[in-house]
This record gives structure tokens, sequence and C-alpha cells, in this order.
């Protein structure tokens, strides 16, 4: 169908909802429908039709297996065991202790969660879930709550691997960019200079990761995240009690009291270091010609490669829970309670990738694309693209979605009105992809970010909205400097101030809060 303003309704009708309701698969589930009949013309039948297609090609698609949903999901259920086992083992109580001796402070906790979200910058999805694994106990013990922990999570995960030329996603932005230049013959810089110097024009993920060390240093809790965290600290509830259990639990697993730190320390270093071998391996294997670290990172399989590493992990958790002489009637009580607590953001990944795809037939976001005017003031483009492709990864649910089709058109605006905005433009994007992918319930990453933090979904939605707001704010200030300007060192210096005013007024906030 061709795409207008109708395409809007399905998208904005399940996150209204999510809102209103706080009930994610119901909502989920009315746009998915709606979205079906305004596709086929409202005839029921067809409608249903296509959603049950839709949901078999997320398992059997073109005569075979979908590896990547499929990989994704077999990798939570692997996560979902081995951080079972690894709490059946003792390693999550033993490694709290340990870690409680040396990290005294909450601050001390959060500001750790987020140091290894930054060092693990090869892949958010990988970032999200093992960060969240490891980072659990610590934050646990200094009653951080979970809806916090995921905002950490989260809040690294995509800024930090956008940032890195050495990630999955720096080897497709920069193939992305390289096809691009390519088709516009500029060739004044190659495809990997050109997203270094975009780098700094980041200003979305780059003050992203600054508001979180900001967050944690002088406890900037605001909205419903202030809620989480003065029950979190006064009563130890780390999760809204009254919403149930949530994805990566098992607390009814007993845990053993030999546990080691070296019983977590061993499955989560194998799972890393598998991961990280497999990602190598594949990216090799797929790579022709000339072999670069680049390009083995642009043809990766990163969910072969989690797989692959998941089970390492796992194959390793068993072992230390048999040397510790646990019955295999109570390790396969601990495989399967890891399973059922992976289903919850099983069922969320399988609605929000329906809605995506029914969301793309509907061409919401060819329409999105579309407002953007090429007559409008050059000096405007960056802000305009950020905005637009916020709007639109928030809408889809997908910032790499939004890249394969928002990068390209604003290249072409660019290079038509006014090439030395190239730059800037695509950074724009970039820098709104990550912003809106933030933002949206349906997003992928924000599942997974809930799921590693073991956080409700919803809980972790609602309390990082502001955040992502206040950051989108201060990028959007640097765009509009920056598009006037052209100086990307006044555009930067412009959010730094923004930045310092949004924290001086936060902070002056919460002591209000506080004192009342």
């Amino acid at each position: 169908m061709e795409p207008t303003a109708l395409s809007l309704v399905p998208p904005i009708l399940a996150l209204a909802m999510v809102i209103l309701t706080r009930r994610v698969l119901l909502s989920l589930g009315l746009g998915i429908v709606v979205g079906a009949l305004m596709i086929n013309d409202y005839a029921v039948l067809a409608s249903l039709s296509q959603i049950g297609h839709i949901v078999l090609n997320i398992f059997y698609v073109d005569g075979g297996l979908n590896d990547w949903e499929l990989y994704i999901i077999f990798f939570l259920f692997l996560l979902g065991m081995m951080a079972a086992l690894i709490s059946l083992s003792g390693g999550s109580k033993a490694f709290g202790a340990w870690a409680m001796e040396r990290v005294k402070t909450r601050v001390g906790a959060q500001l750790t969660t987020v140091v290894m979200g930054i060092i693990i910058f090869i892949d958010d999805y990988f970032n999200s879930l093992a960060v969240g694994q490891i980072s659990r106990p610590l934050t646990d013990r200094h009653r951080v709550s979970r809806a916090k922990l995921a905002y950490l999570i989260d809040s690294t995960a995509a800024p930090i691997c956008i940032l890195a030329p050495v990630s999955s996603w720096g080897a497709y932005i920069i193939t992305i960019i390289g096809g691009i230049l390519a088709a516009h013959s500029v060739v004044q810089y190659e495809a990997l200079q050109a997203f270094m110097m975009m780098i700094p024009m980041n200003f979305y993920a780059l003050f992203a990761i600054l508001l979180i060390f900001a967050v944690a240093l002088f406890s900037l809790d605001i909205g419903a995240m202030k809620q989480h965290e003065t029950r979190a600290i006064e009563k130890g509830e780390l999760i809204d009690p009254n919403k149930g259990d949530v994805p990566g639990e098992q607390s009814d697993l007993p845990a053993s009291e030999k546990g080691r730190v070296r019983d977590l320390i061993w499955p989560i270093g194998a799972l890393v270091v598998g991961t990280v071998f497999f990602m190598i391996y594949t990216g090799i294997k797929r790579s022709e010609g000339d072999v670069s670290l680049l390009s083995i990172f642009e043809n990766t399989d990163v969910a072969a490669a989690l797989v692959s590493g998941g089970l390492i992990g796992l194959i390793v958790a068993v072992v230390l829970n048999v040397t510790k002489q646990i019955s295999v009637r109570l390790i396969g009580s601990g495989l399967w309670a890891g399973i059922k607590s992976m289903l919850p953001a099983v069922y969320i990944l399988i609605f929000a990738w329906t809605i995506i795809e029914i969301i793309g037939e509907l061409g919401t976001g060819t329409y999105l694309a579309g407002l953007v005017d090429a007559h409008l003031s050059i000096s405007l483009l960056p802000a305009l693209l950020f905005i637009t492709a916020g709007i639109m990864a928030f809408s889809t649910g997908t910032s790499w979605g939004t890249f394969g089709i928002m990068l390209p058109i604003a290249g072409e605006i660019a290079v038509v009105t006014d090439v030395s905005m190239l730059l800037p433009s695509l950074a724009a994007v970039l820098a709104g992809s990550v912003f809106g992918d933030h933002c949206s319930p349906i997003s992928d990453t924000t599942i997974l970010s809930s799921t590693g933090a073991g956080s409700h979904h919803i809980d972790h939605v609602i309390t990082q909205l502001p955040y992502a707001l206040i950051v989108a704010g201060i990028a959007v200030v640097g765009y509009l400097v920056l598009g006037f300007t052209g100086s990307t060192f006044f555009g930067l210096l412009s959010a730094l101030a923004a930045f310092g005013v949004a924290v001086f007024i936060l902070k002056q906030t919460t002591v209000k809060t506080v004192r009342t």
C-alpha cells in the first residue's frame, strides 16, 4: 500500500497502549491486528493469515530455518539456563559477597556496571545480556533497582557500539557509508575515515554516556526512576512486587553453600571468550579477498557466535555444578527454570518482530523519510534529520533499519545542497536512530536490556524515557549550532554547555525532592 500518515496509526496505538495499560503483549497485539487489517482492507481472514505467515517466518522462511531470530531466541534460553546454574552453584551469591568487600557504595556499583558496558563494545545484544548477568549480583547487594540497572546497561550498549569502528554496528555503518560515498563520487575521504570523523558529531551517543556517569555520581533520579530507587533503598524491593516475575529470575532455586566467585567468573568468561572467538572465526570465514579487522566485523555472524559462546558457557556451568555434587535432578530443574525465566522476553520479542514486519508493510519508515524536505534551510538539516531518524526508529523499533533507509536519503540531500554537510547529516541520522531506539518499547535492544537487568520491560521503557529525551534536547542544540556554523568544535562545545545546564537543573531538582 502507498505510505501515508495512516501508516503511523499501528505503532502509535501500540505505544500509547503500552504507556496507558502497562501490558506490553496486549498493546503490541492490538497494534499488530490493526496494522494487518489496514494492509488487507479490513478483511479479517486475510489479516489473520498474514499475521500467521509473519510469525511462521520468524522460525521458518524460504524453505529453511530462520537462523537470525531462532539463534537469538536460543541464546536467550542458553543464557537463562546458564544464569540458573550459576545461581544454583552459589556463584552469584559468592560474587555478590566478594564484590561488596571491594565496591563499598551504590555509586561504585553503578559506575562498575557502566565501565563494563563501555569495555564490552563488540555488539549491543551481547553487551546488554552479558553486562546484566555480571552486574546484577553487585547492584542487587547495593540495592540498586533493576530499572536503574536496565538504564545503565541500555544507555551504554548501543551508544558505545555506534562509536566503535570495530564492532558489529561500526562495520555495518561503515559499509553503508562506503556505498554512499561511491554513489556520489565523494573521494576526499574513505568510509572508515568518514566514520572516525563523524564520532565527535554523534552528540546523542556521546552525551548519553556522559549522562549515565552524572546520574550515577549525583543520584539524578527523576520521575518513575525516583520511585524505583526509593523503593529499592528503603524496602529492598528491586522490582515492583505487584508486577510478578521478570525475565532471568530464578528466585526459587537453592544456592549451594560451596559457591565460589569462580563459579560465576568461569561460565561468563567462557561465554565472552567463546563469543568473541566465533565472531572472529565466522568473520574470517565469510570474508573475501584480503582479511582485515574491519572486514571480519563486517562479515561476522553475530547470532551464530552468540549461540556458540552460550553453549560453551552453559557447558562450563554444568561441569561446575557436577563438581559440587549437585544432583542431576536439581541441575535439570535449574535448566528448566532458566528456560521458563526467559519466556516473557521471548514472547515480547516475537510480538515486536511481528509488528515491525507489519509496520514495514505499511511503509511507515518510507513515509517518515519522505517528510524530510530538501528545500528546507540547509543549516537546519542536521537537527531535522536527527528528529526524523528518532521518530522513525521509535516507530519502527529498529535503529539498523533506520540506518538503511535514512543514511542514503541524508547523503542524497547533503550532496545535492551542500556537500560540506554530508558528514554532519549522516552523524545526525546515526544519533537520531539510537535515540529513537532507546525510547521504543518494541526495540529488541530495549527488550534485551531489560532482560539482562532482570527488570520488567515496561518499567525500563518508562524510566529511561526522560533521560533519553534530555540527551535528545542536548543533541538538538549541538546540531543546530553545527548546522549554522559548520563547525564540529562549536557544535560539540554548545552541546557540552547544554549538558552542563541540564545536569545542574537535574541536581537542583533532585535535591529539592529529597528535602521535601
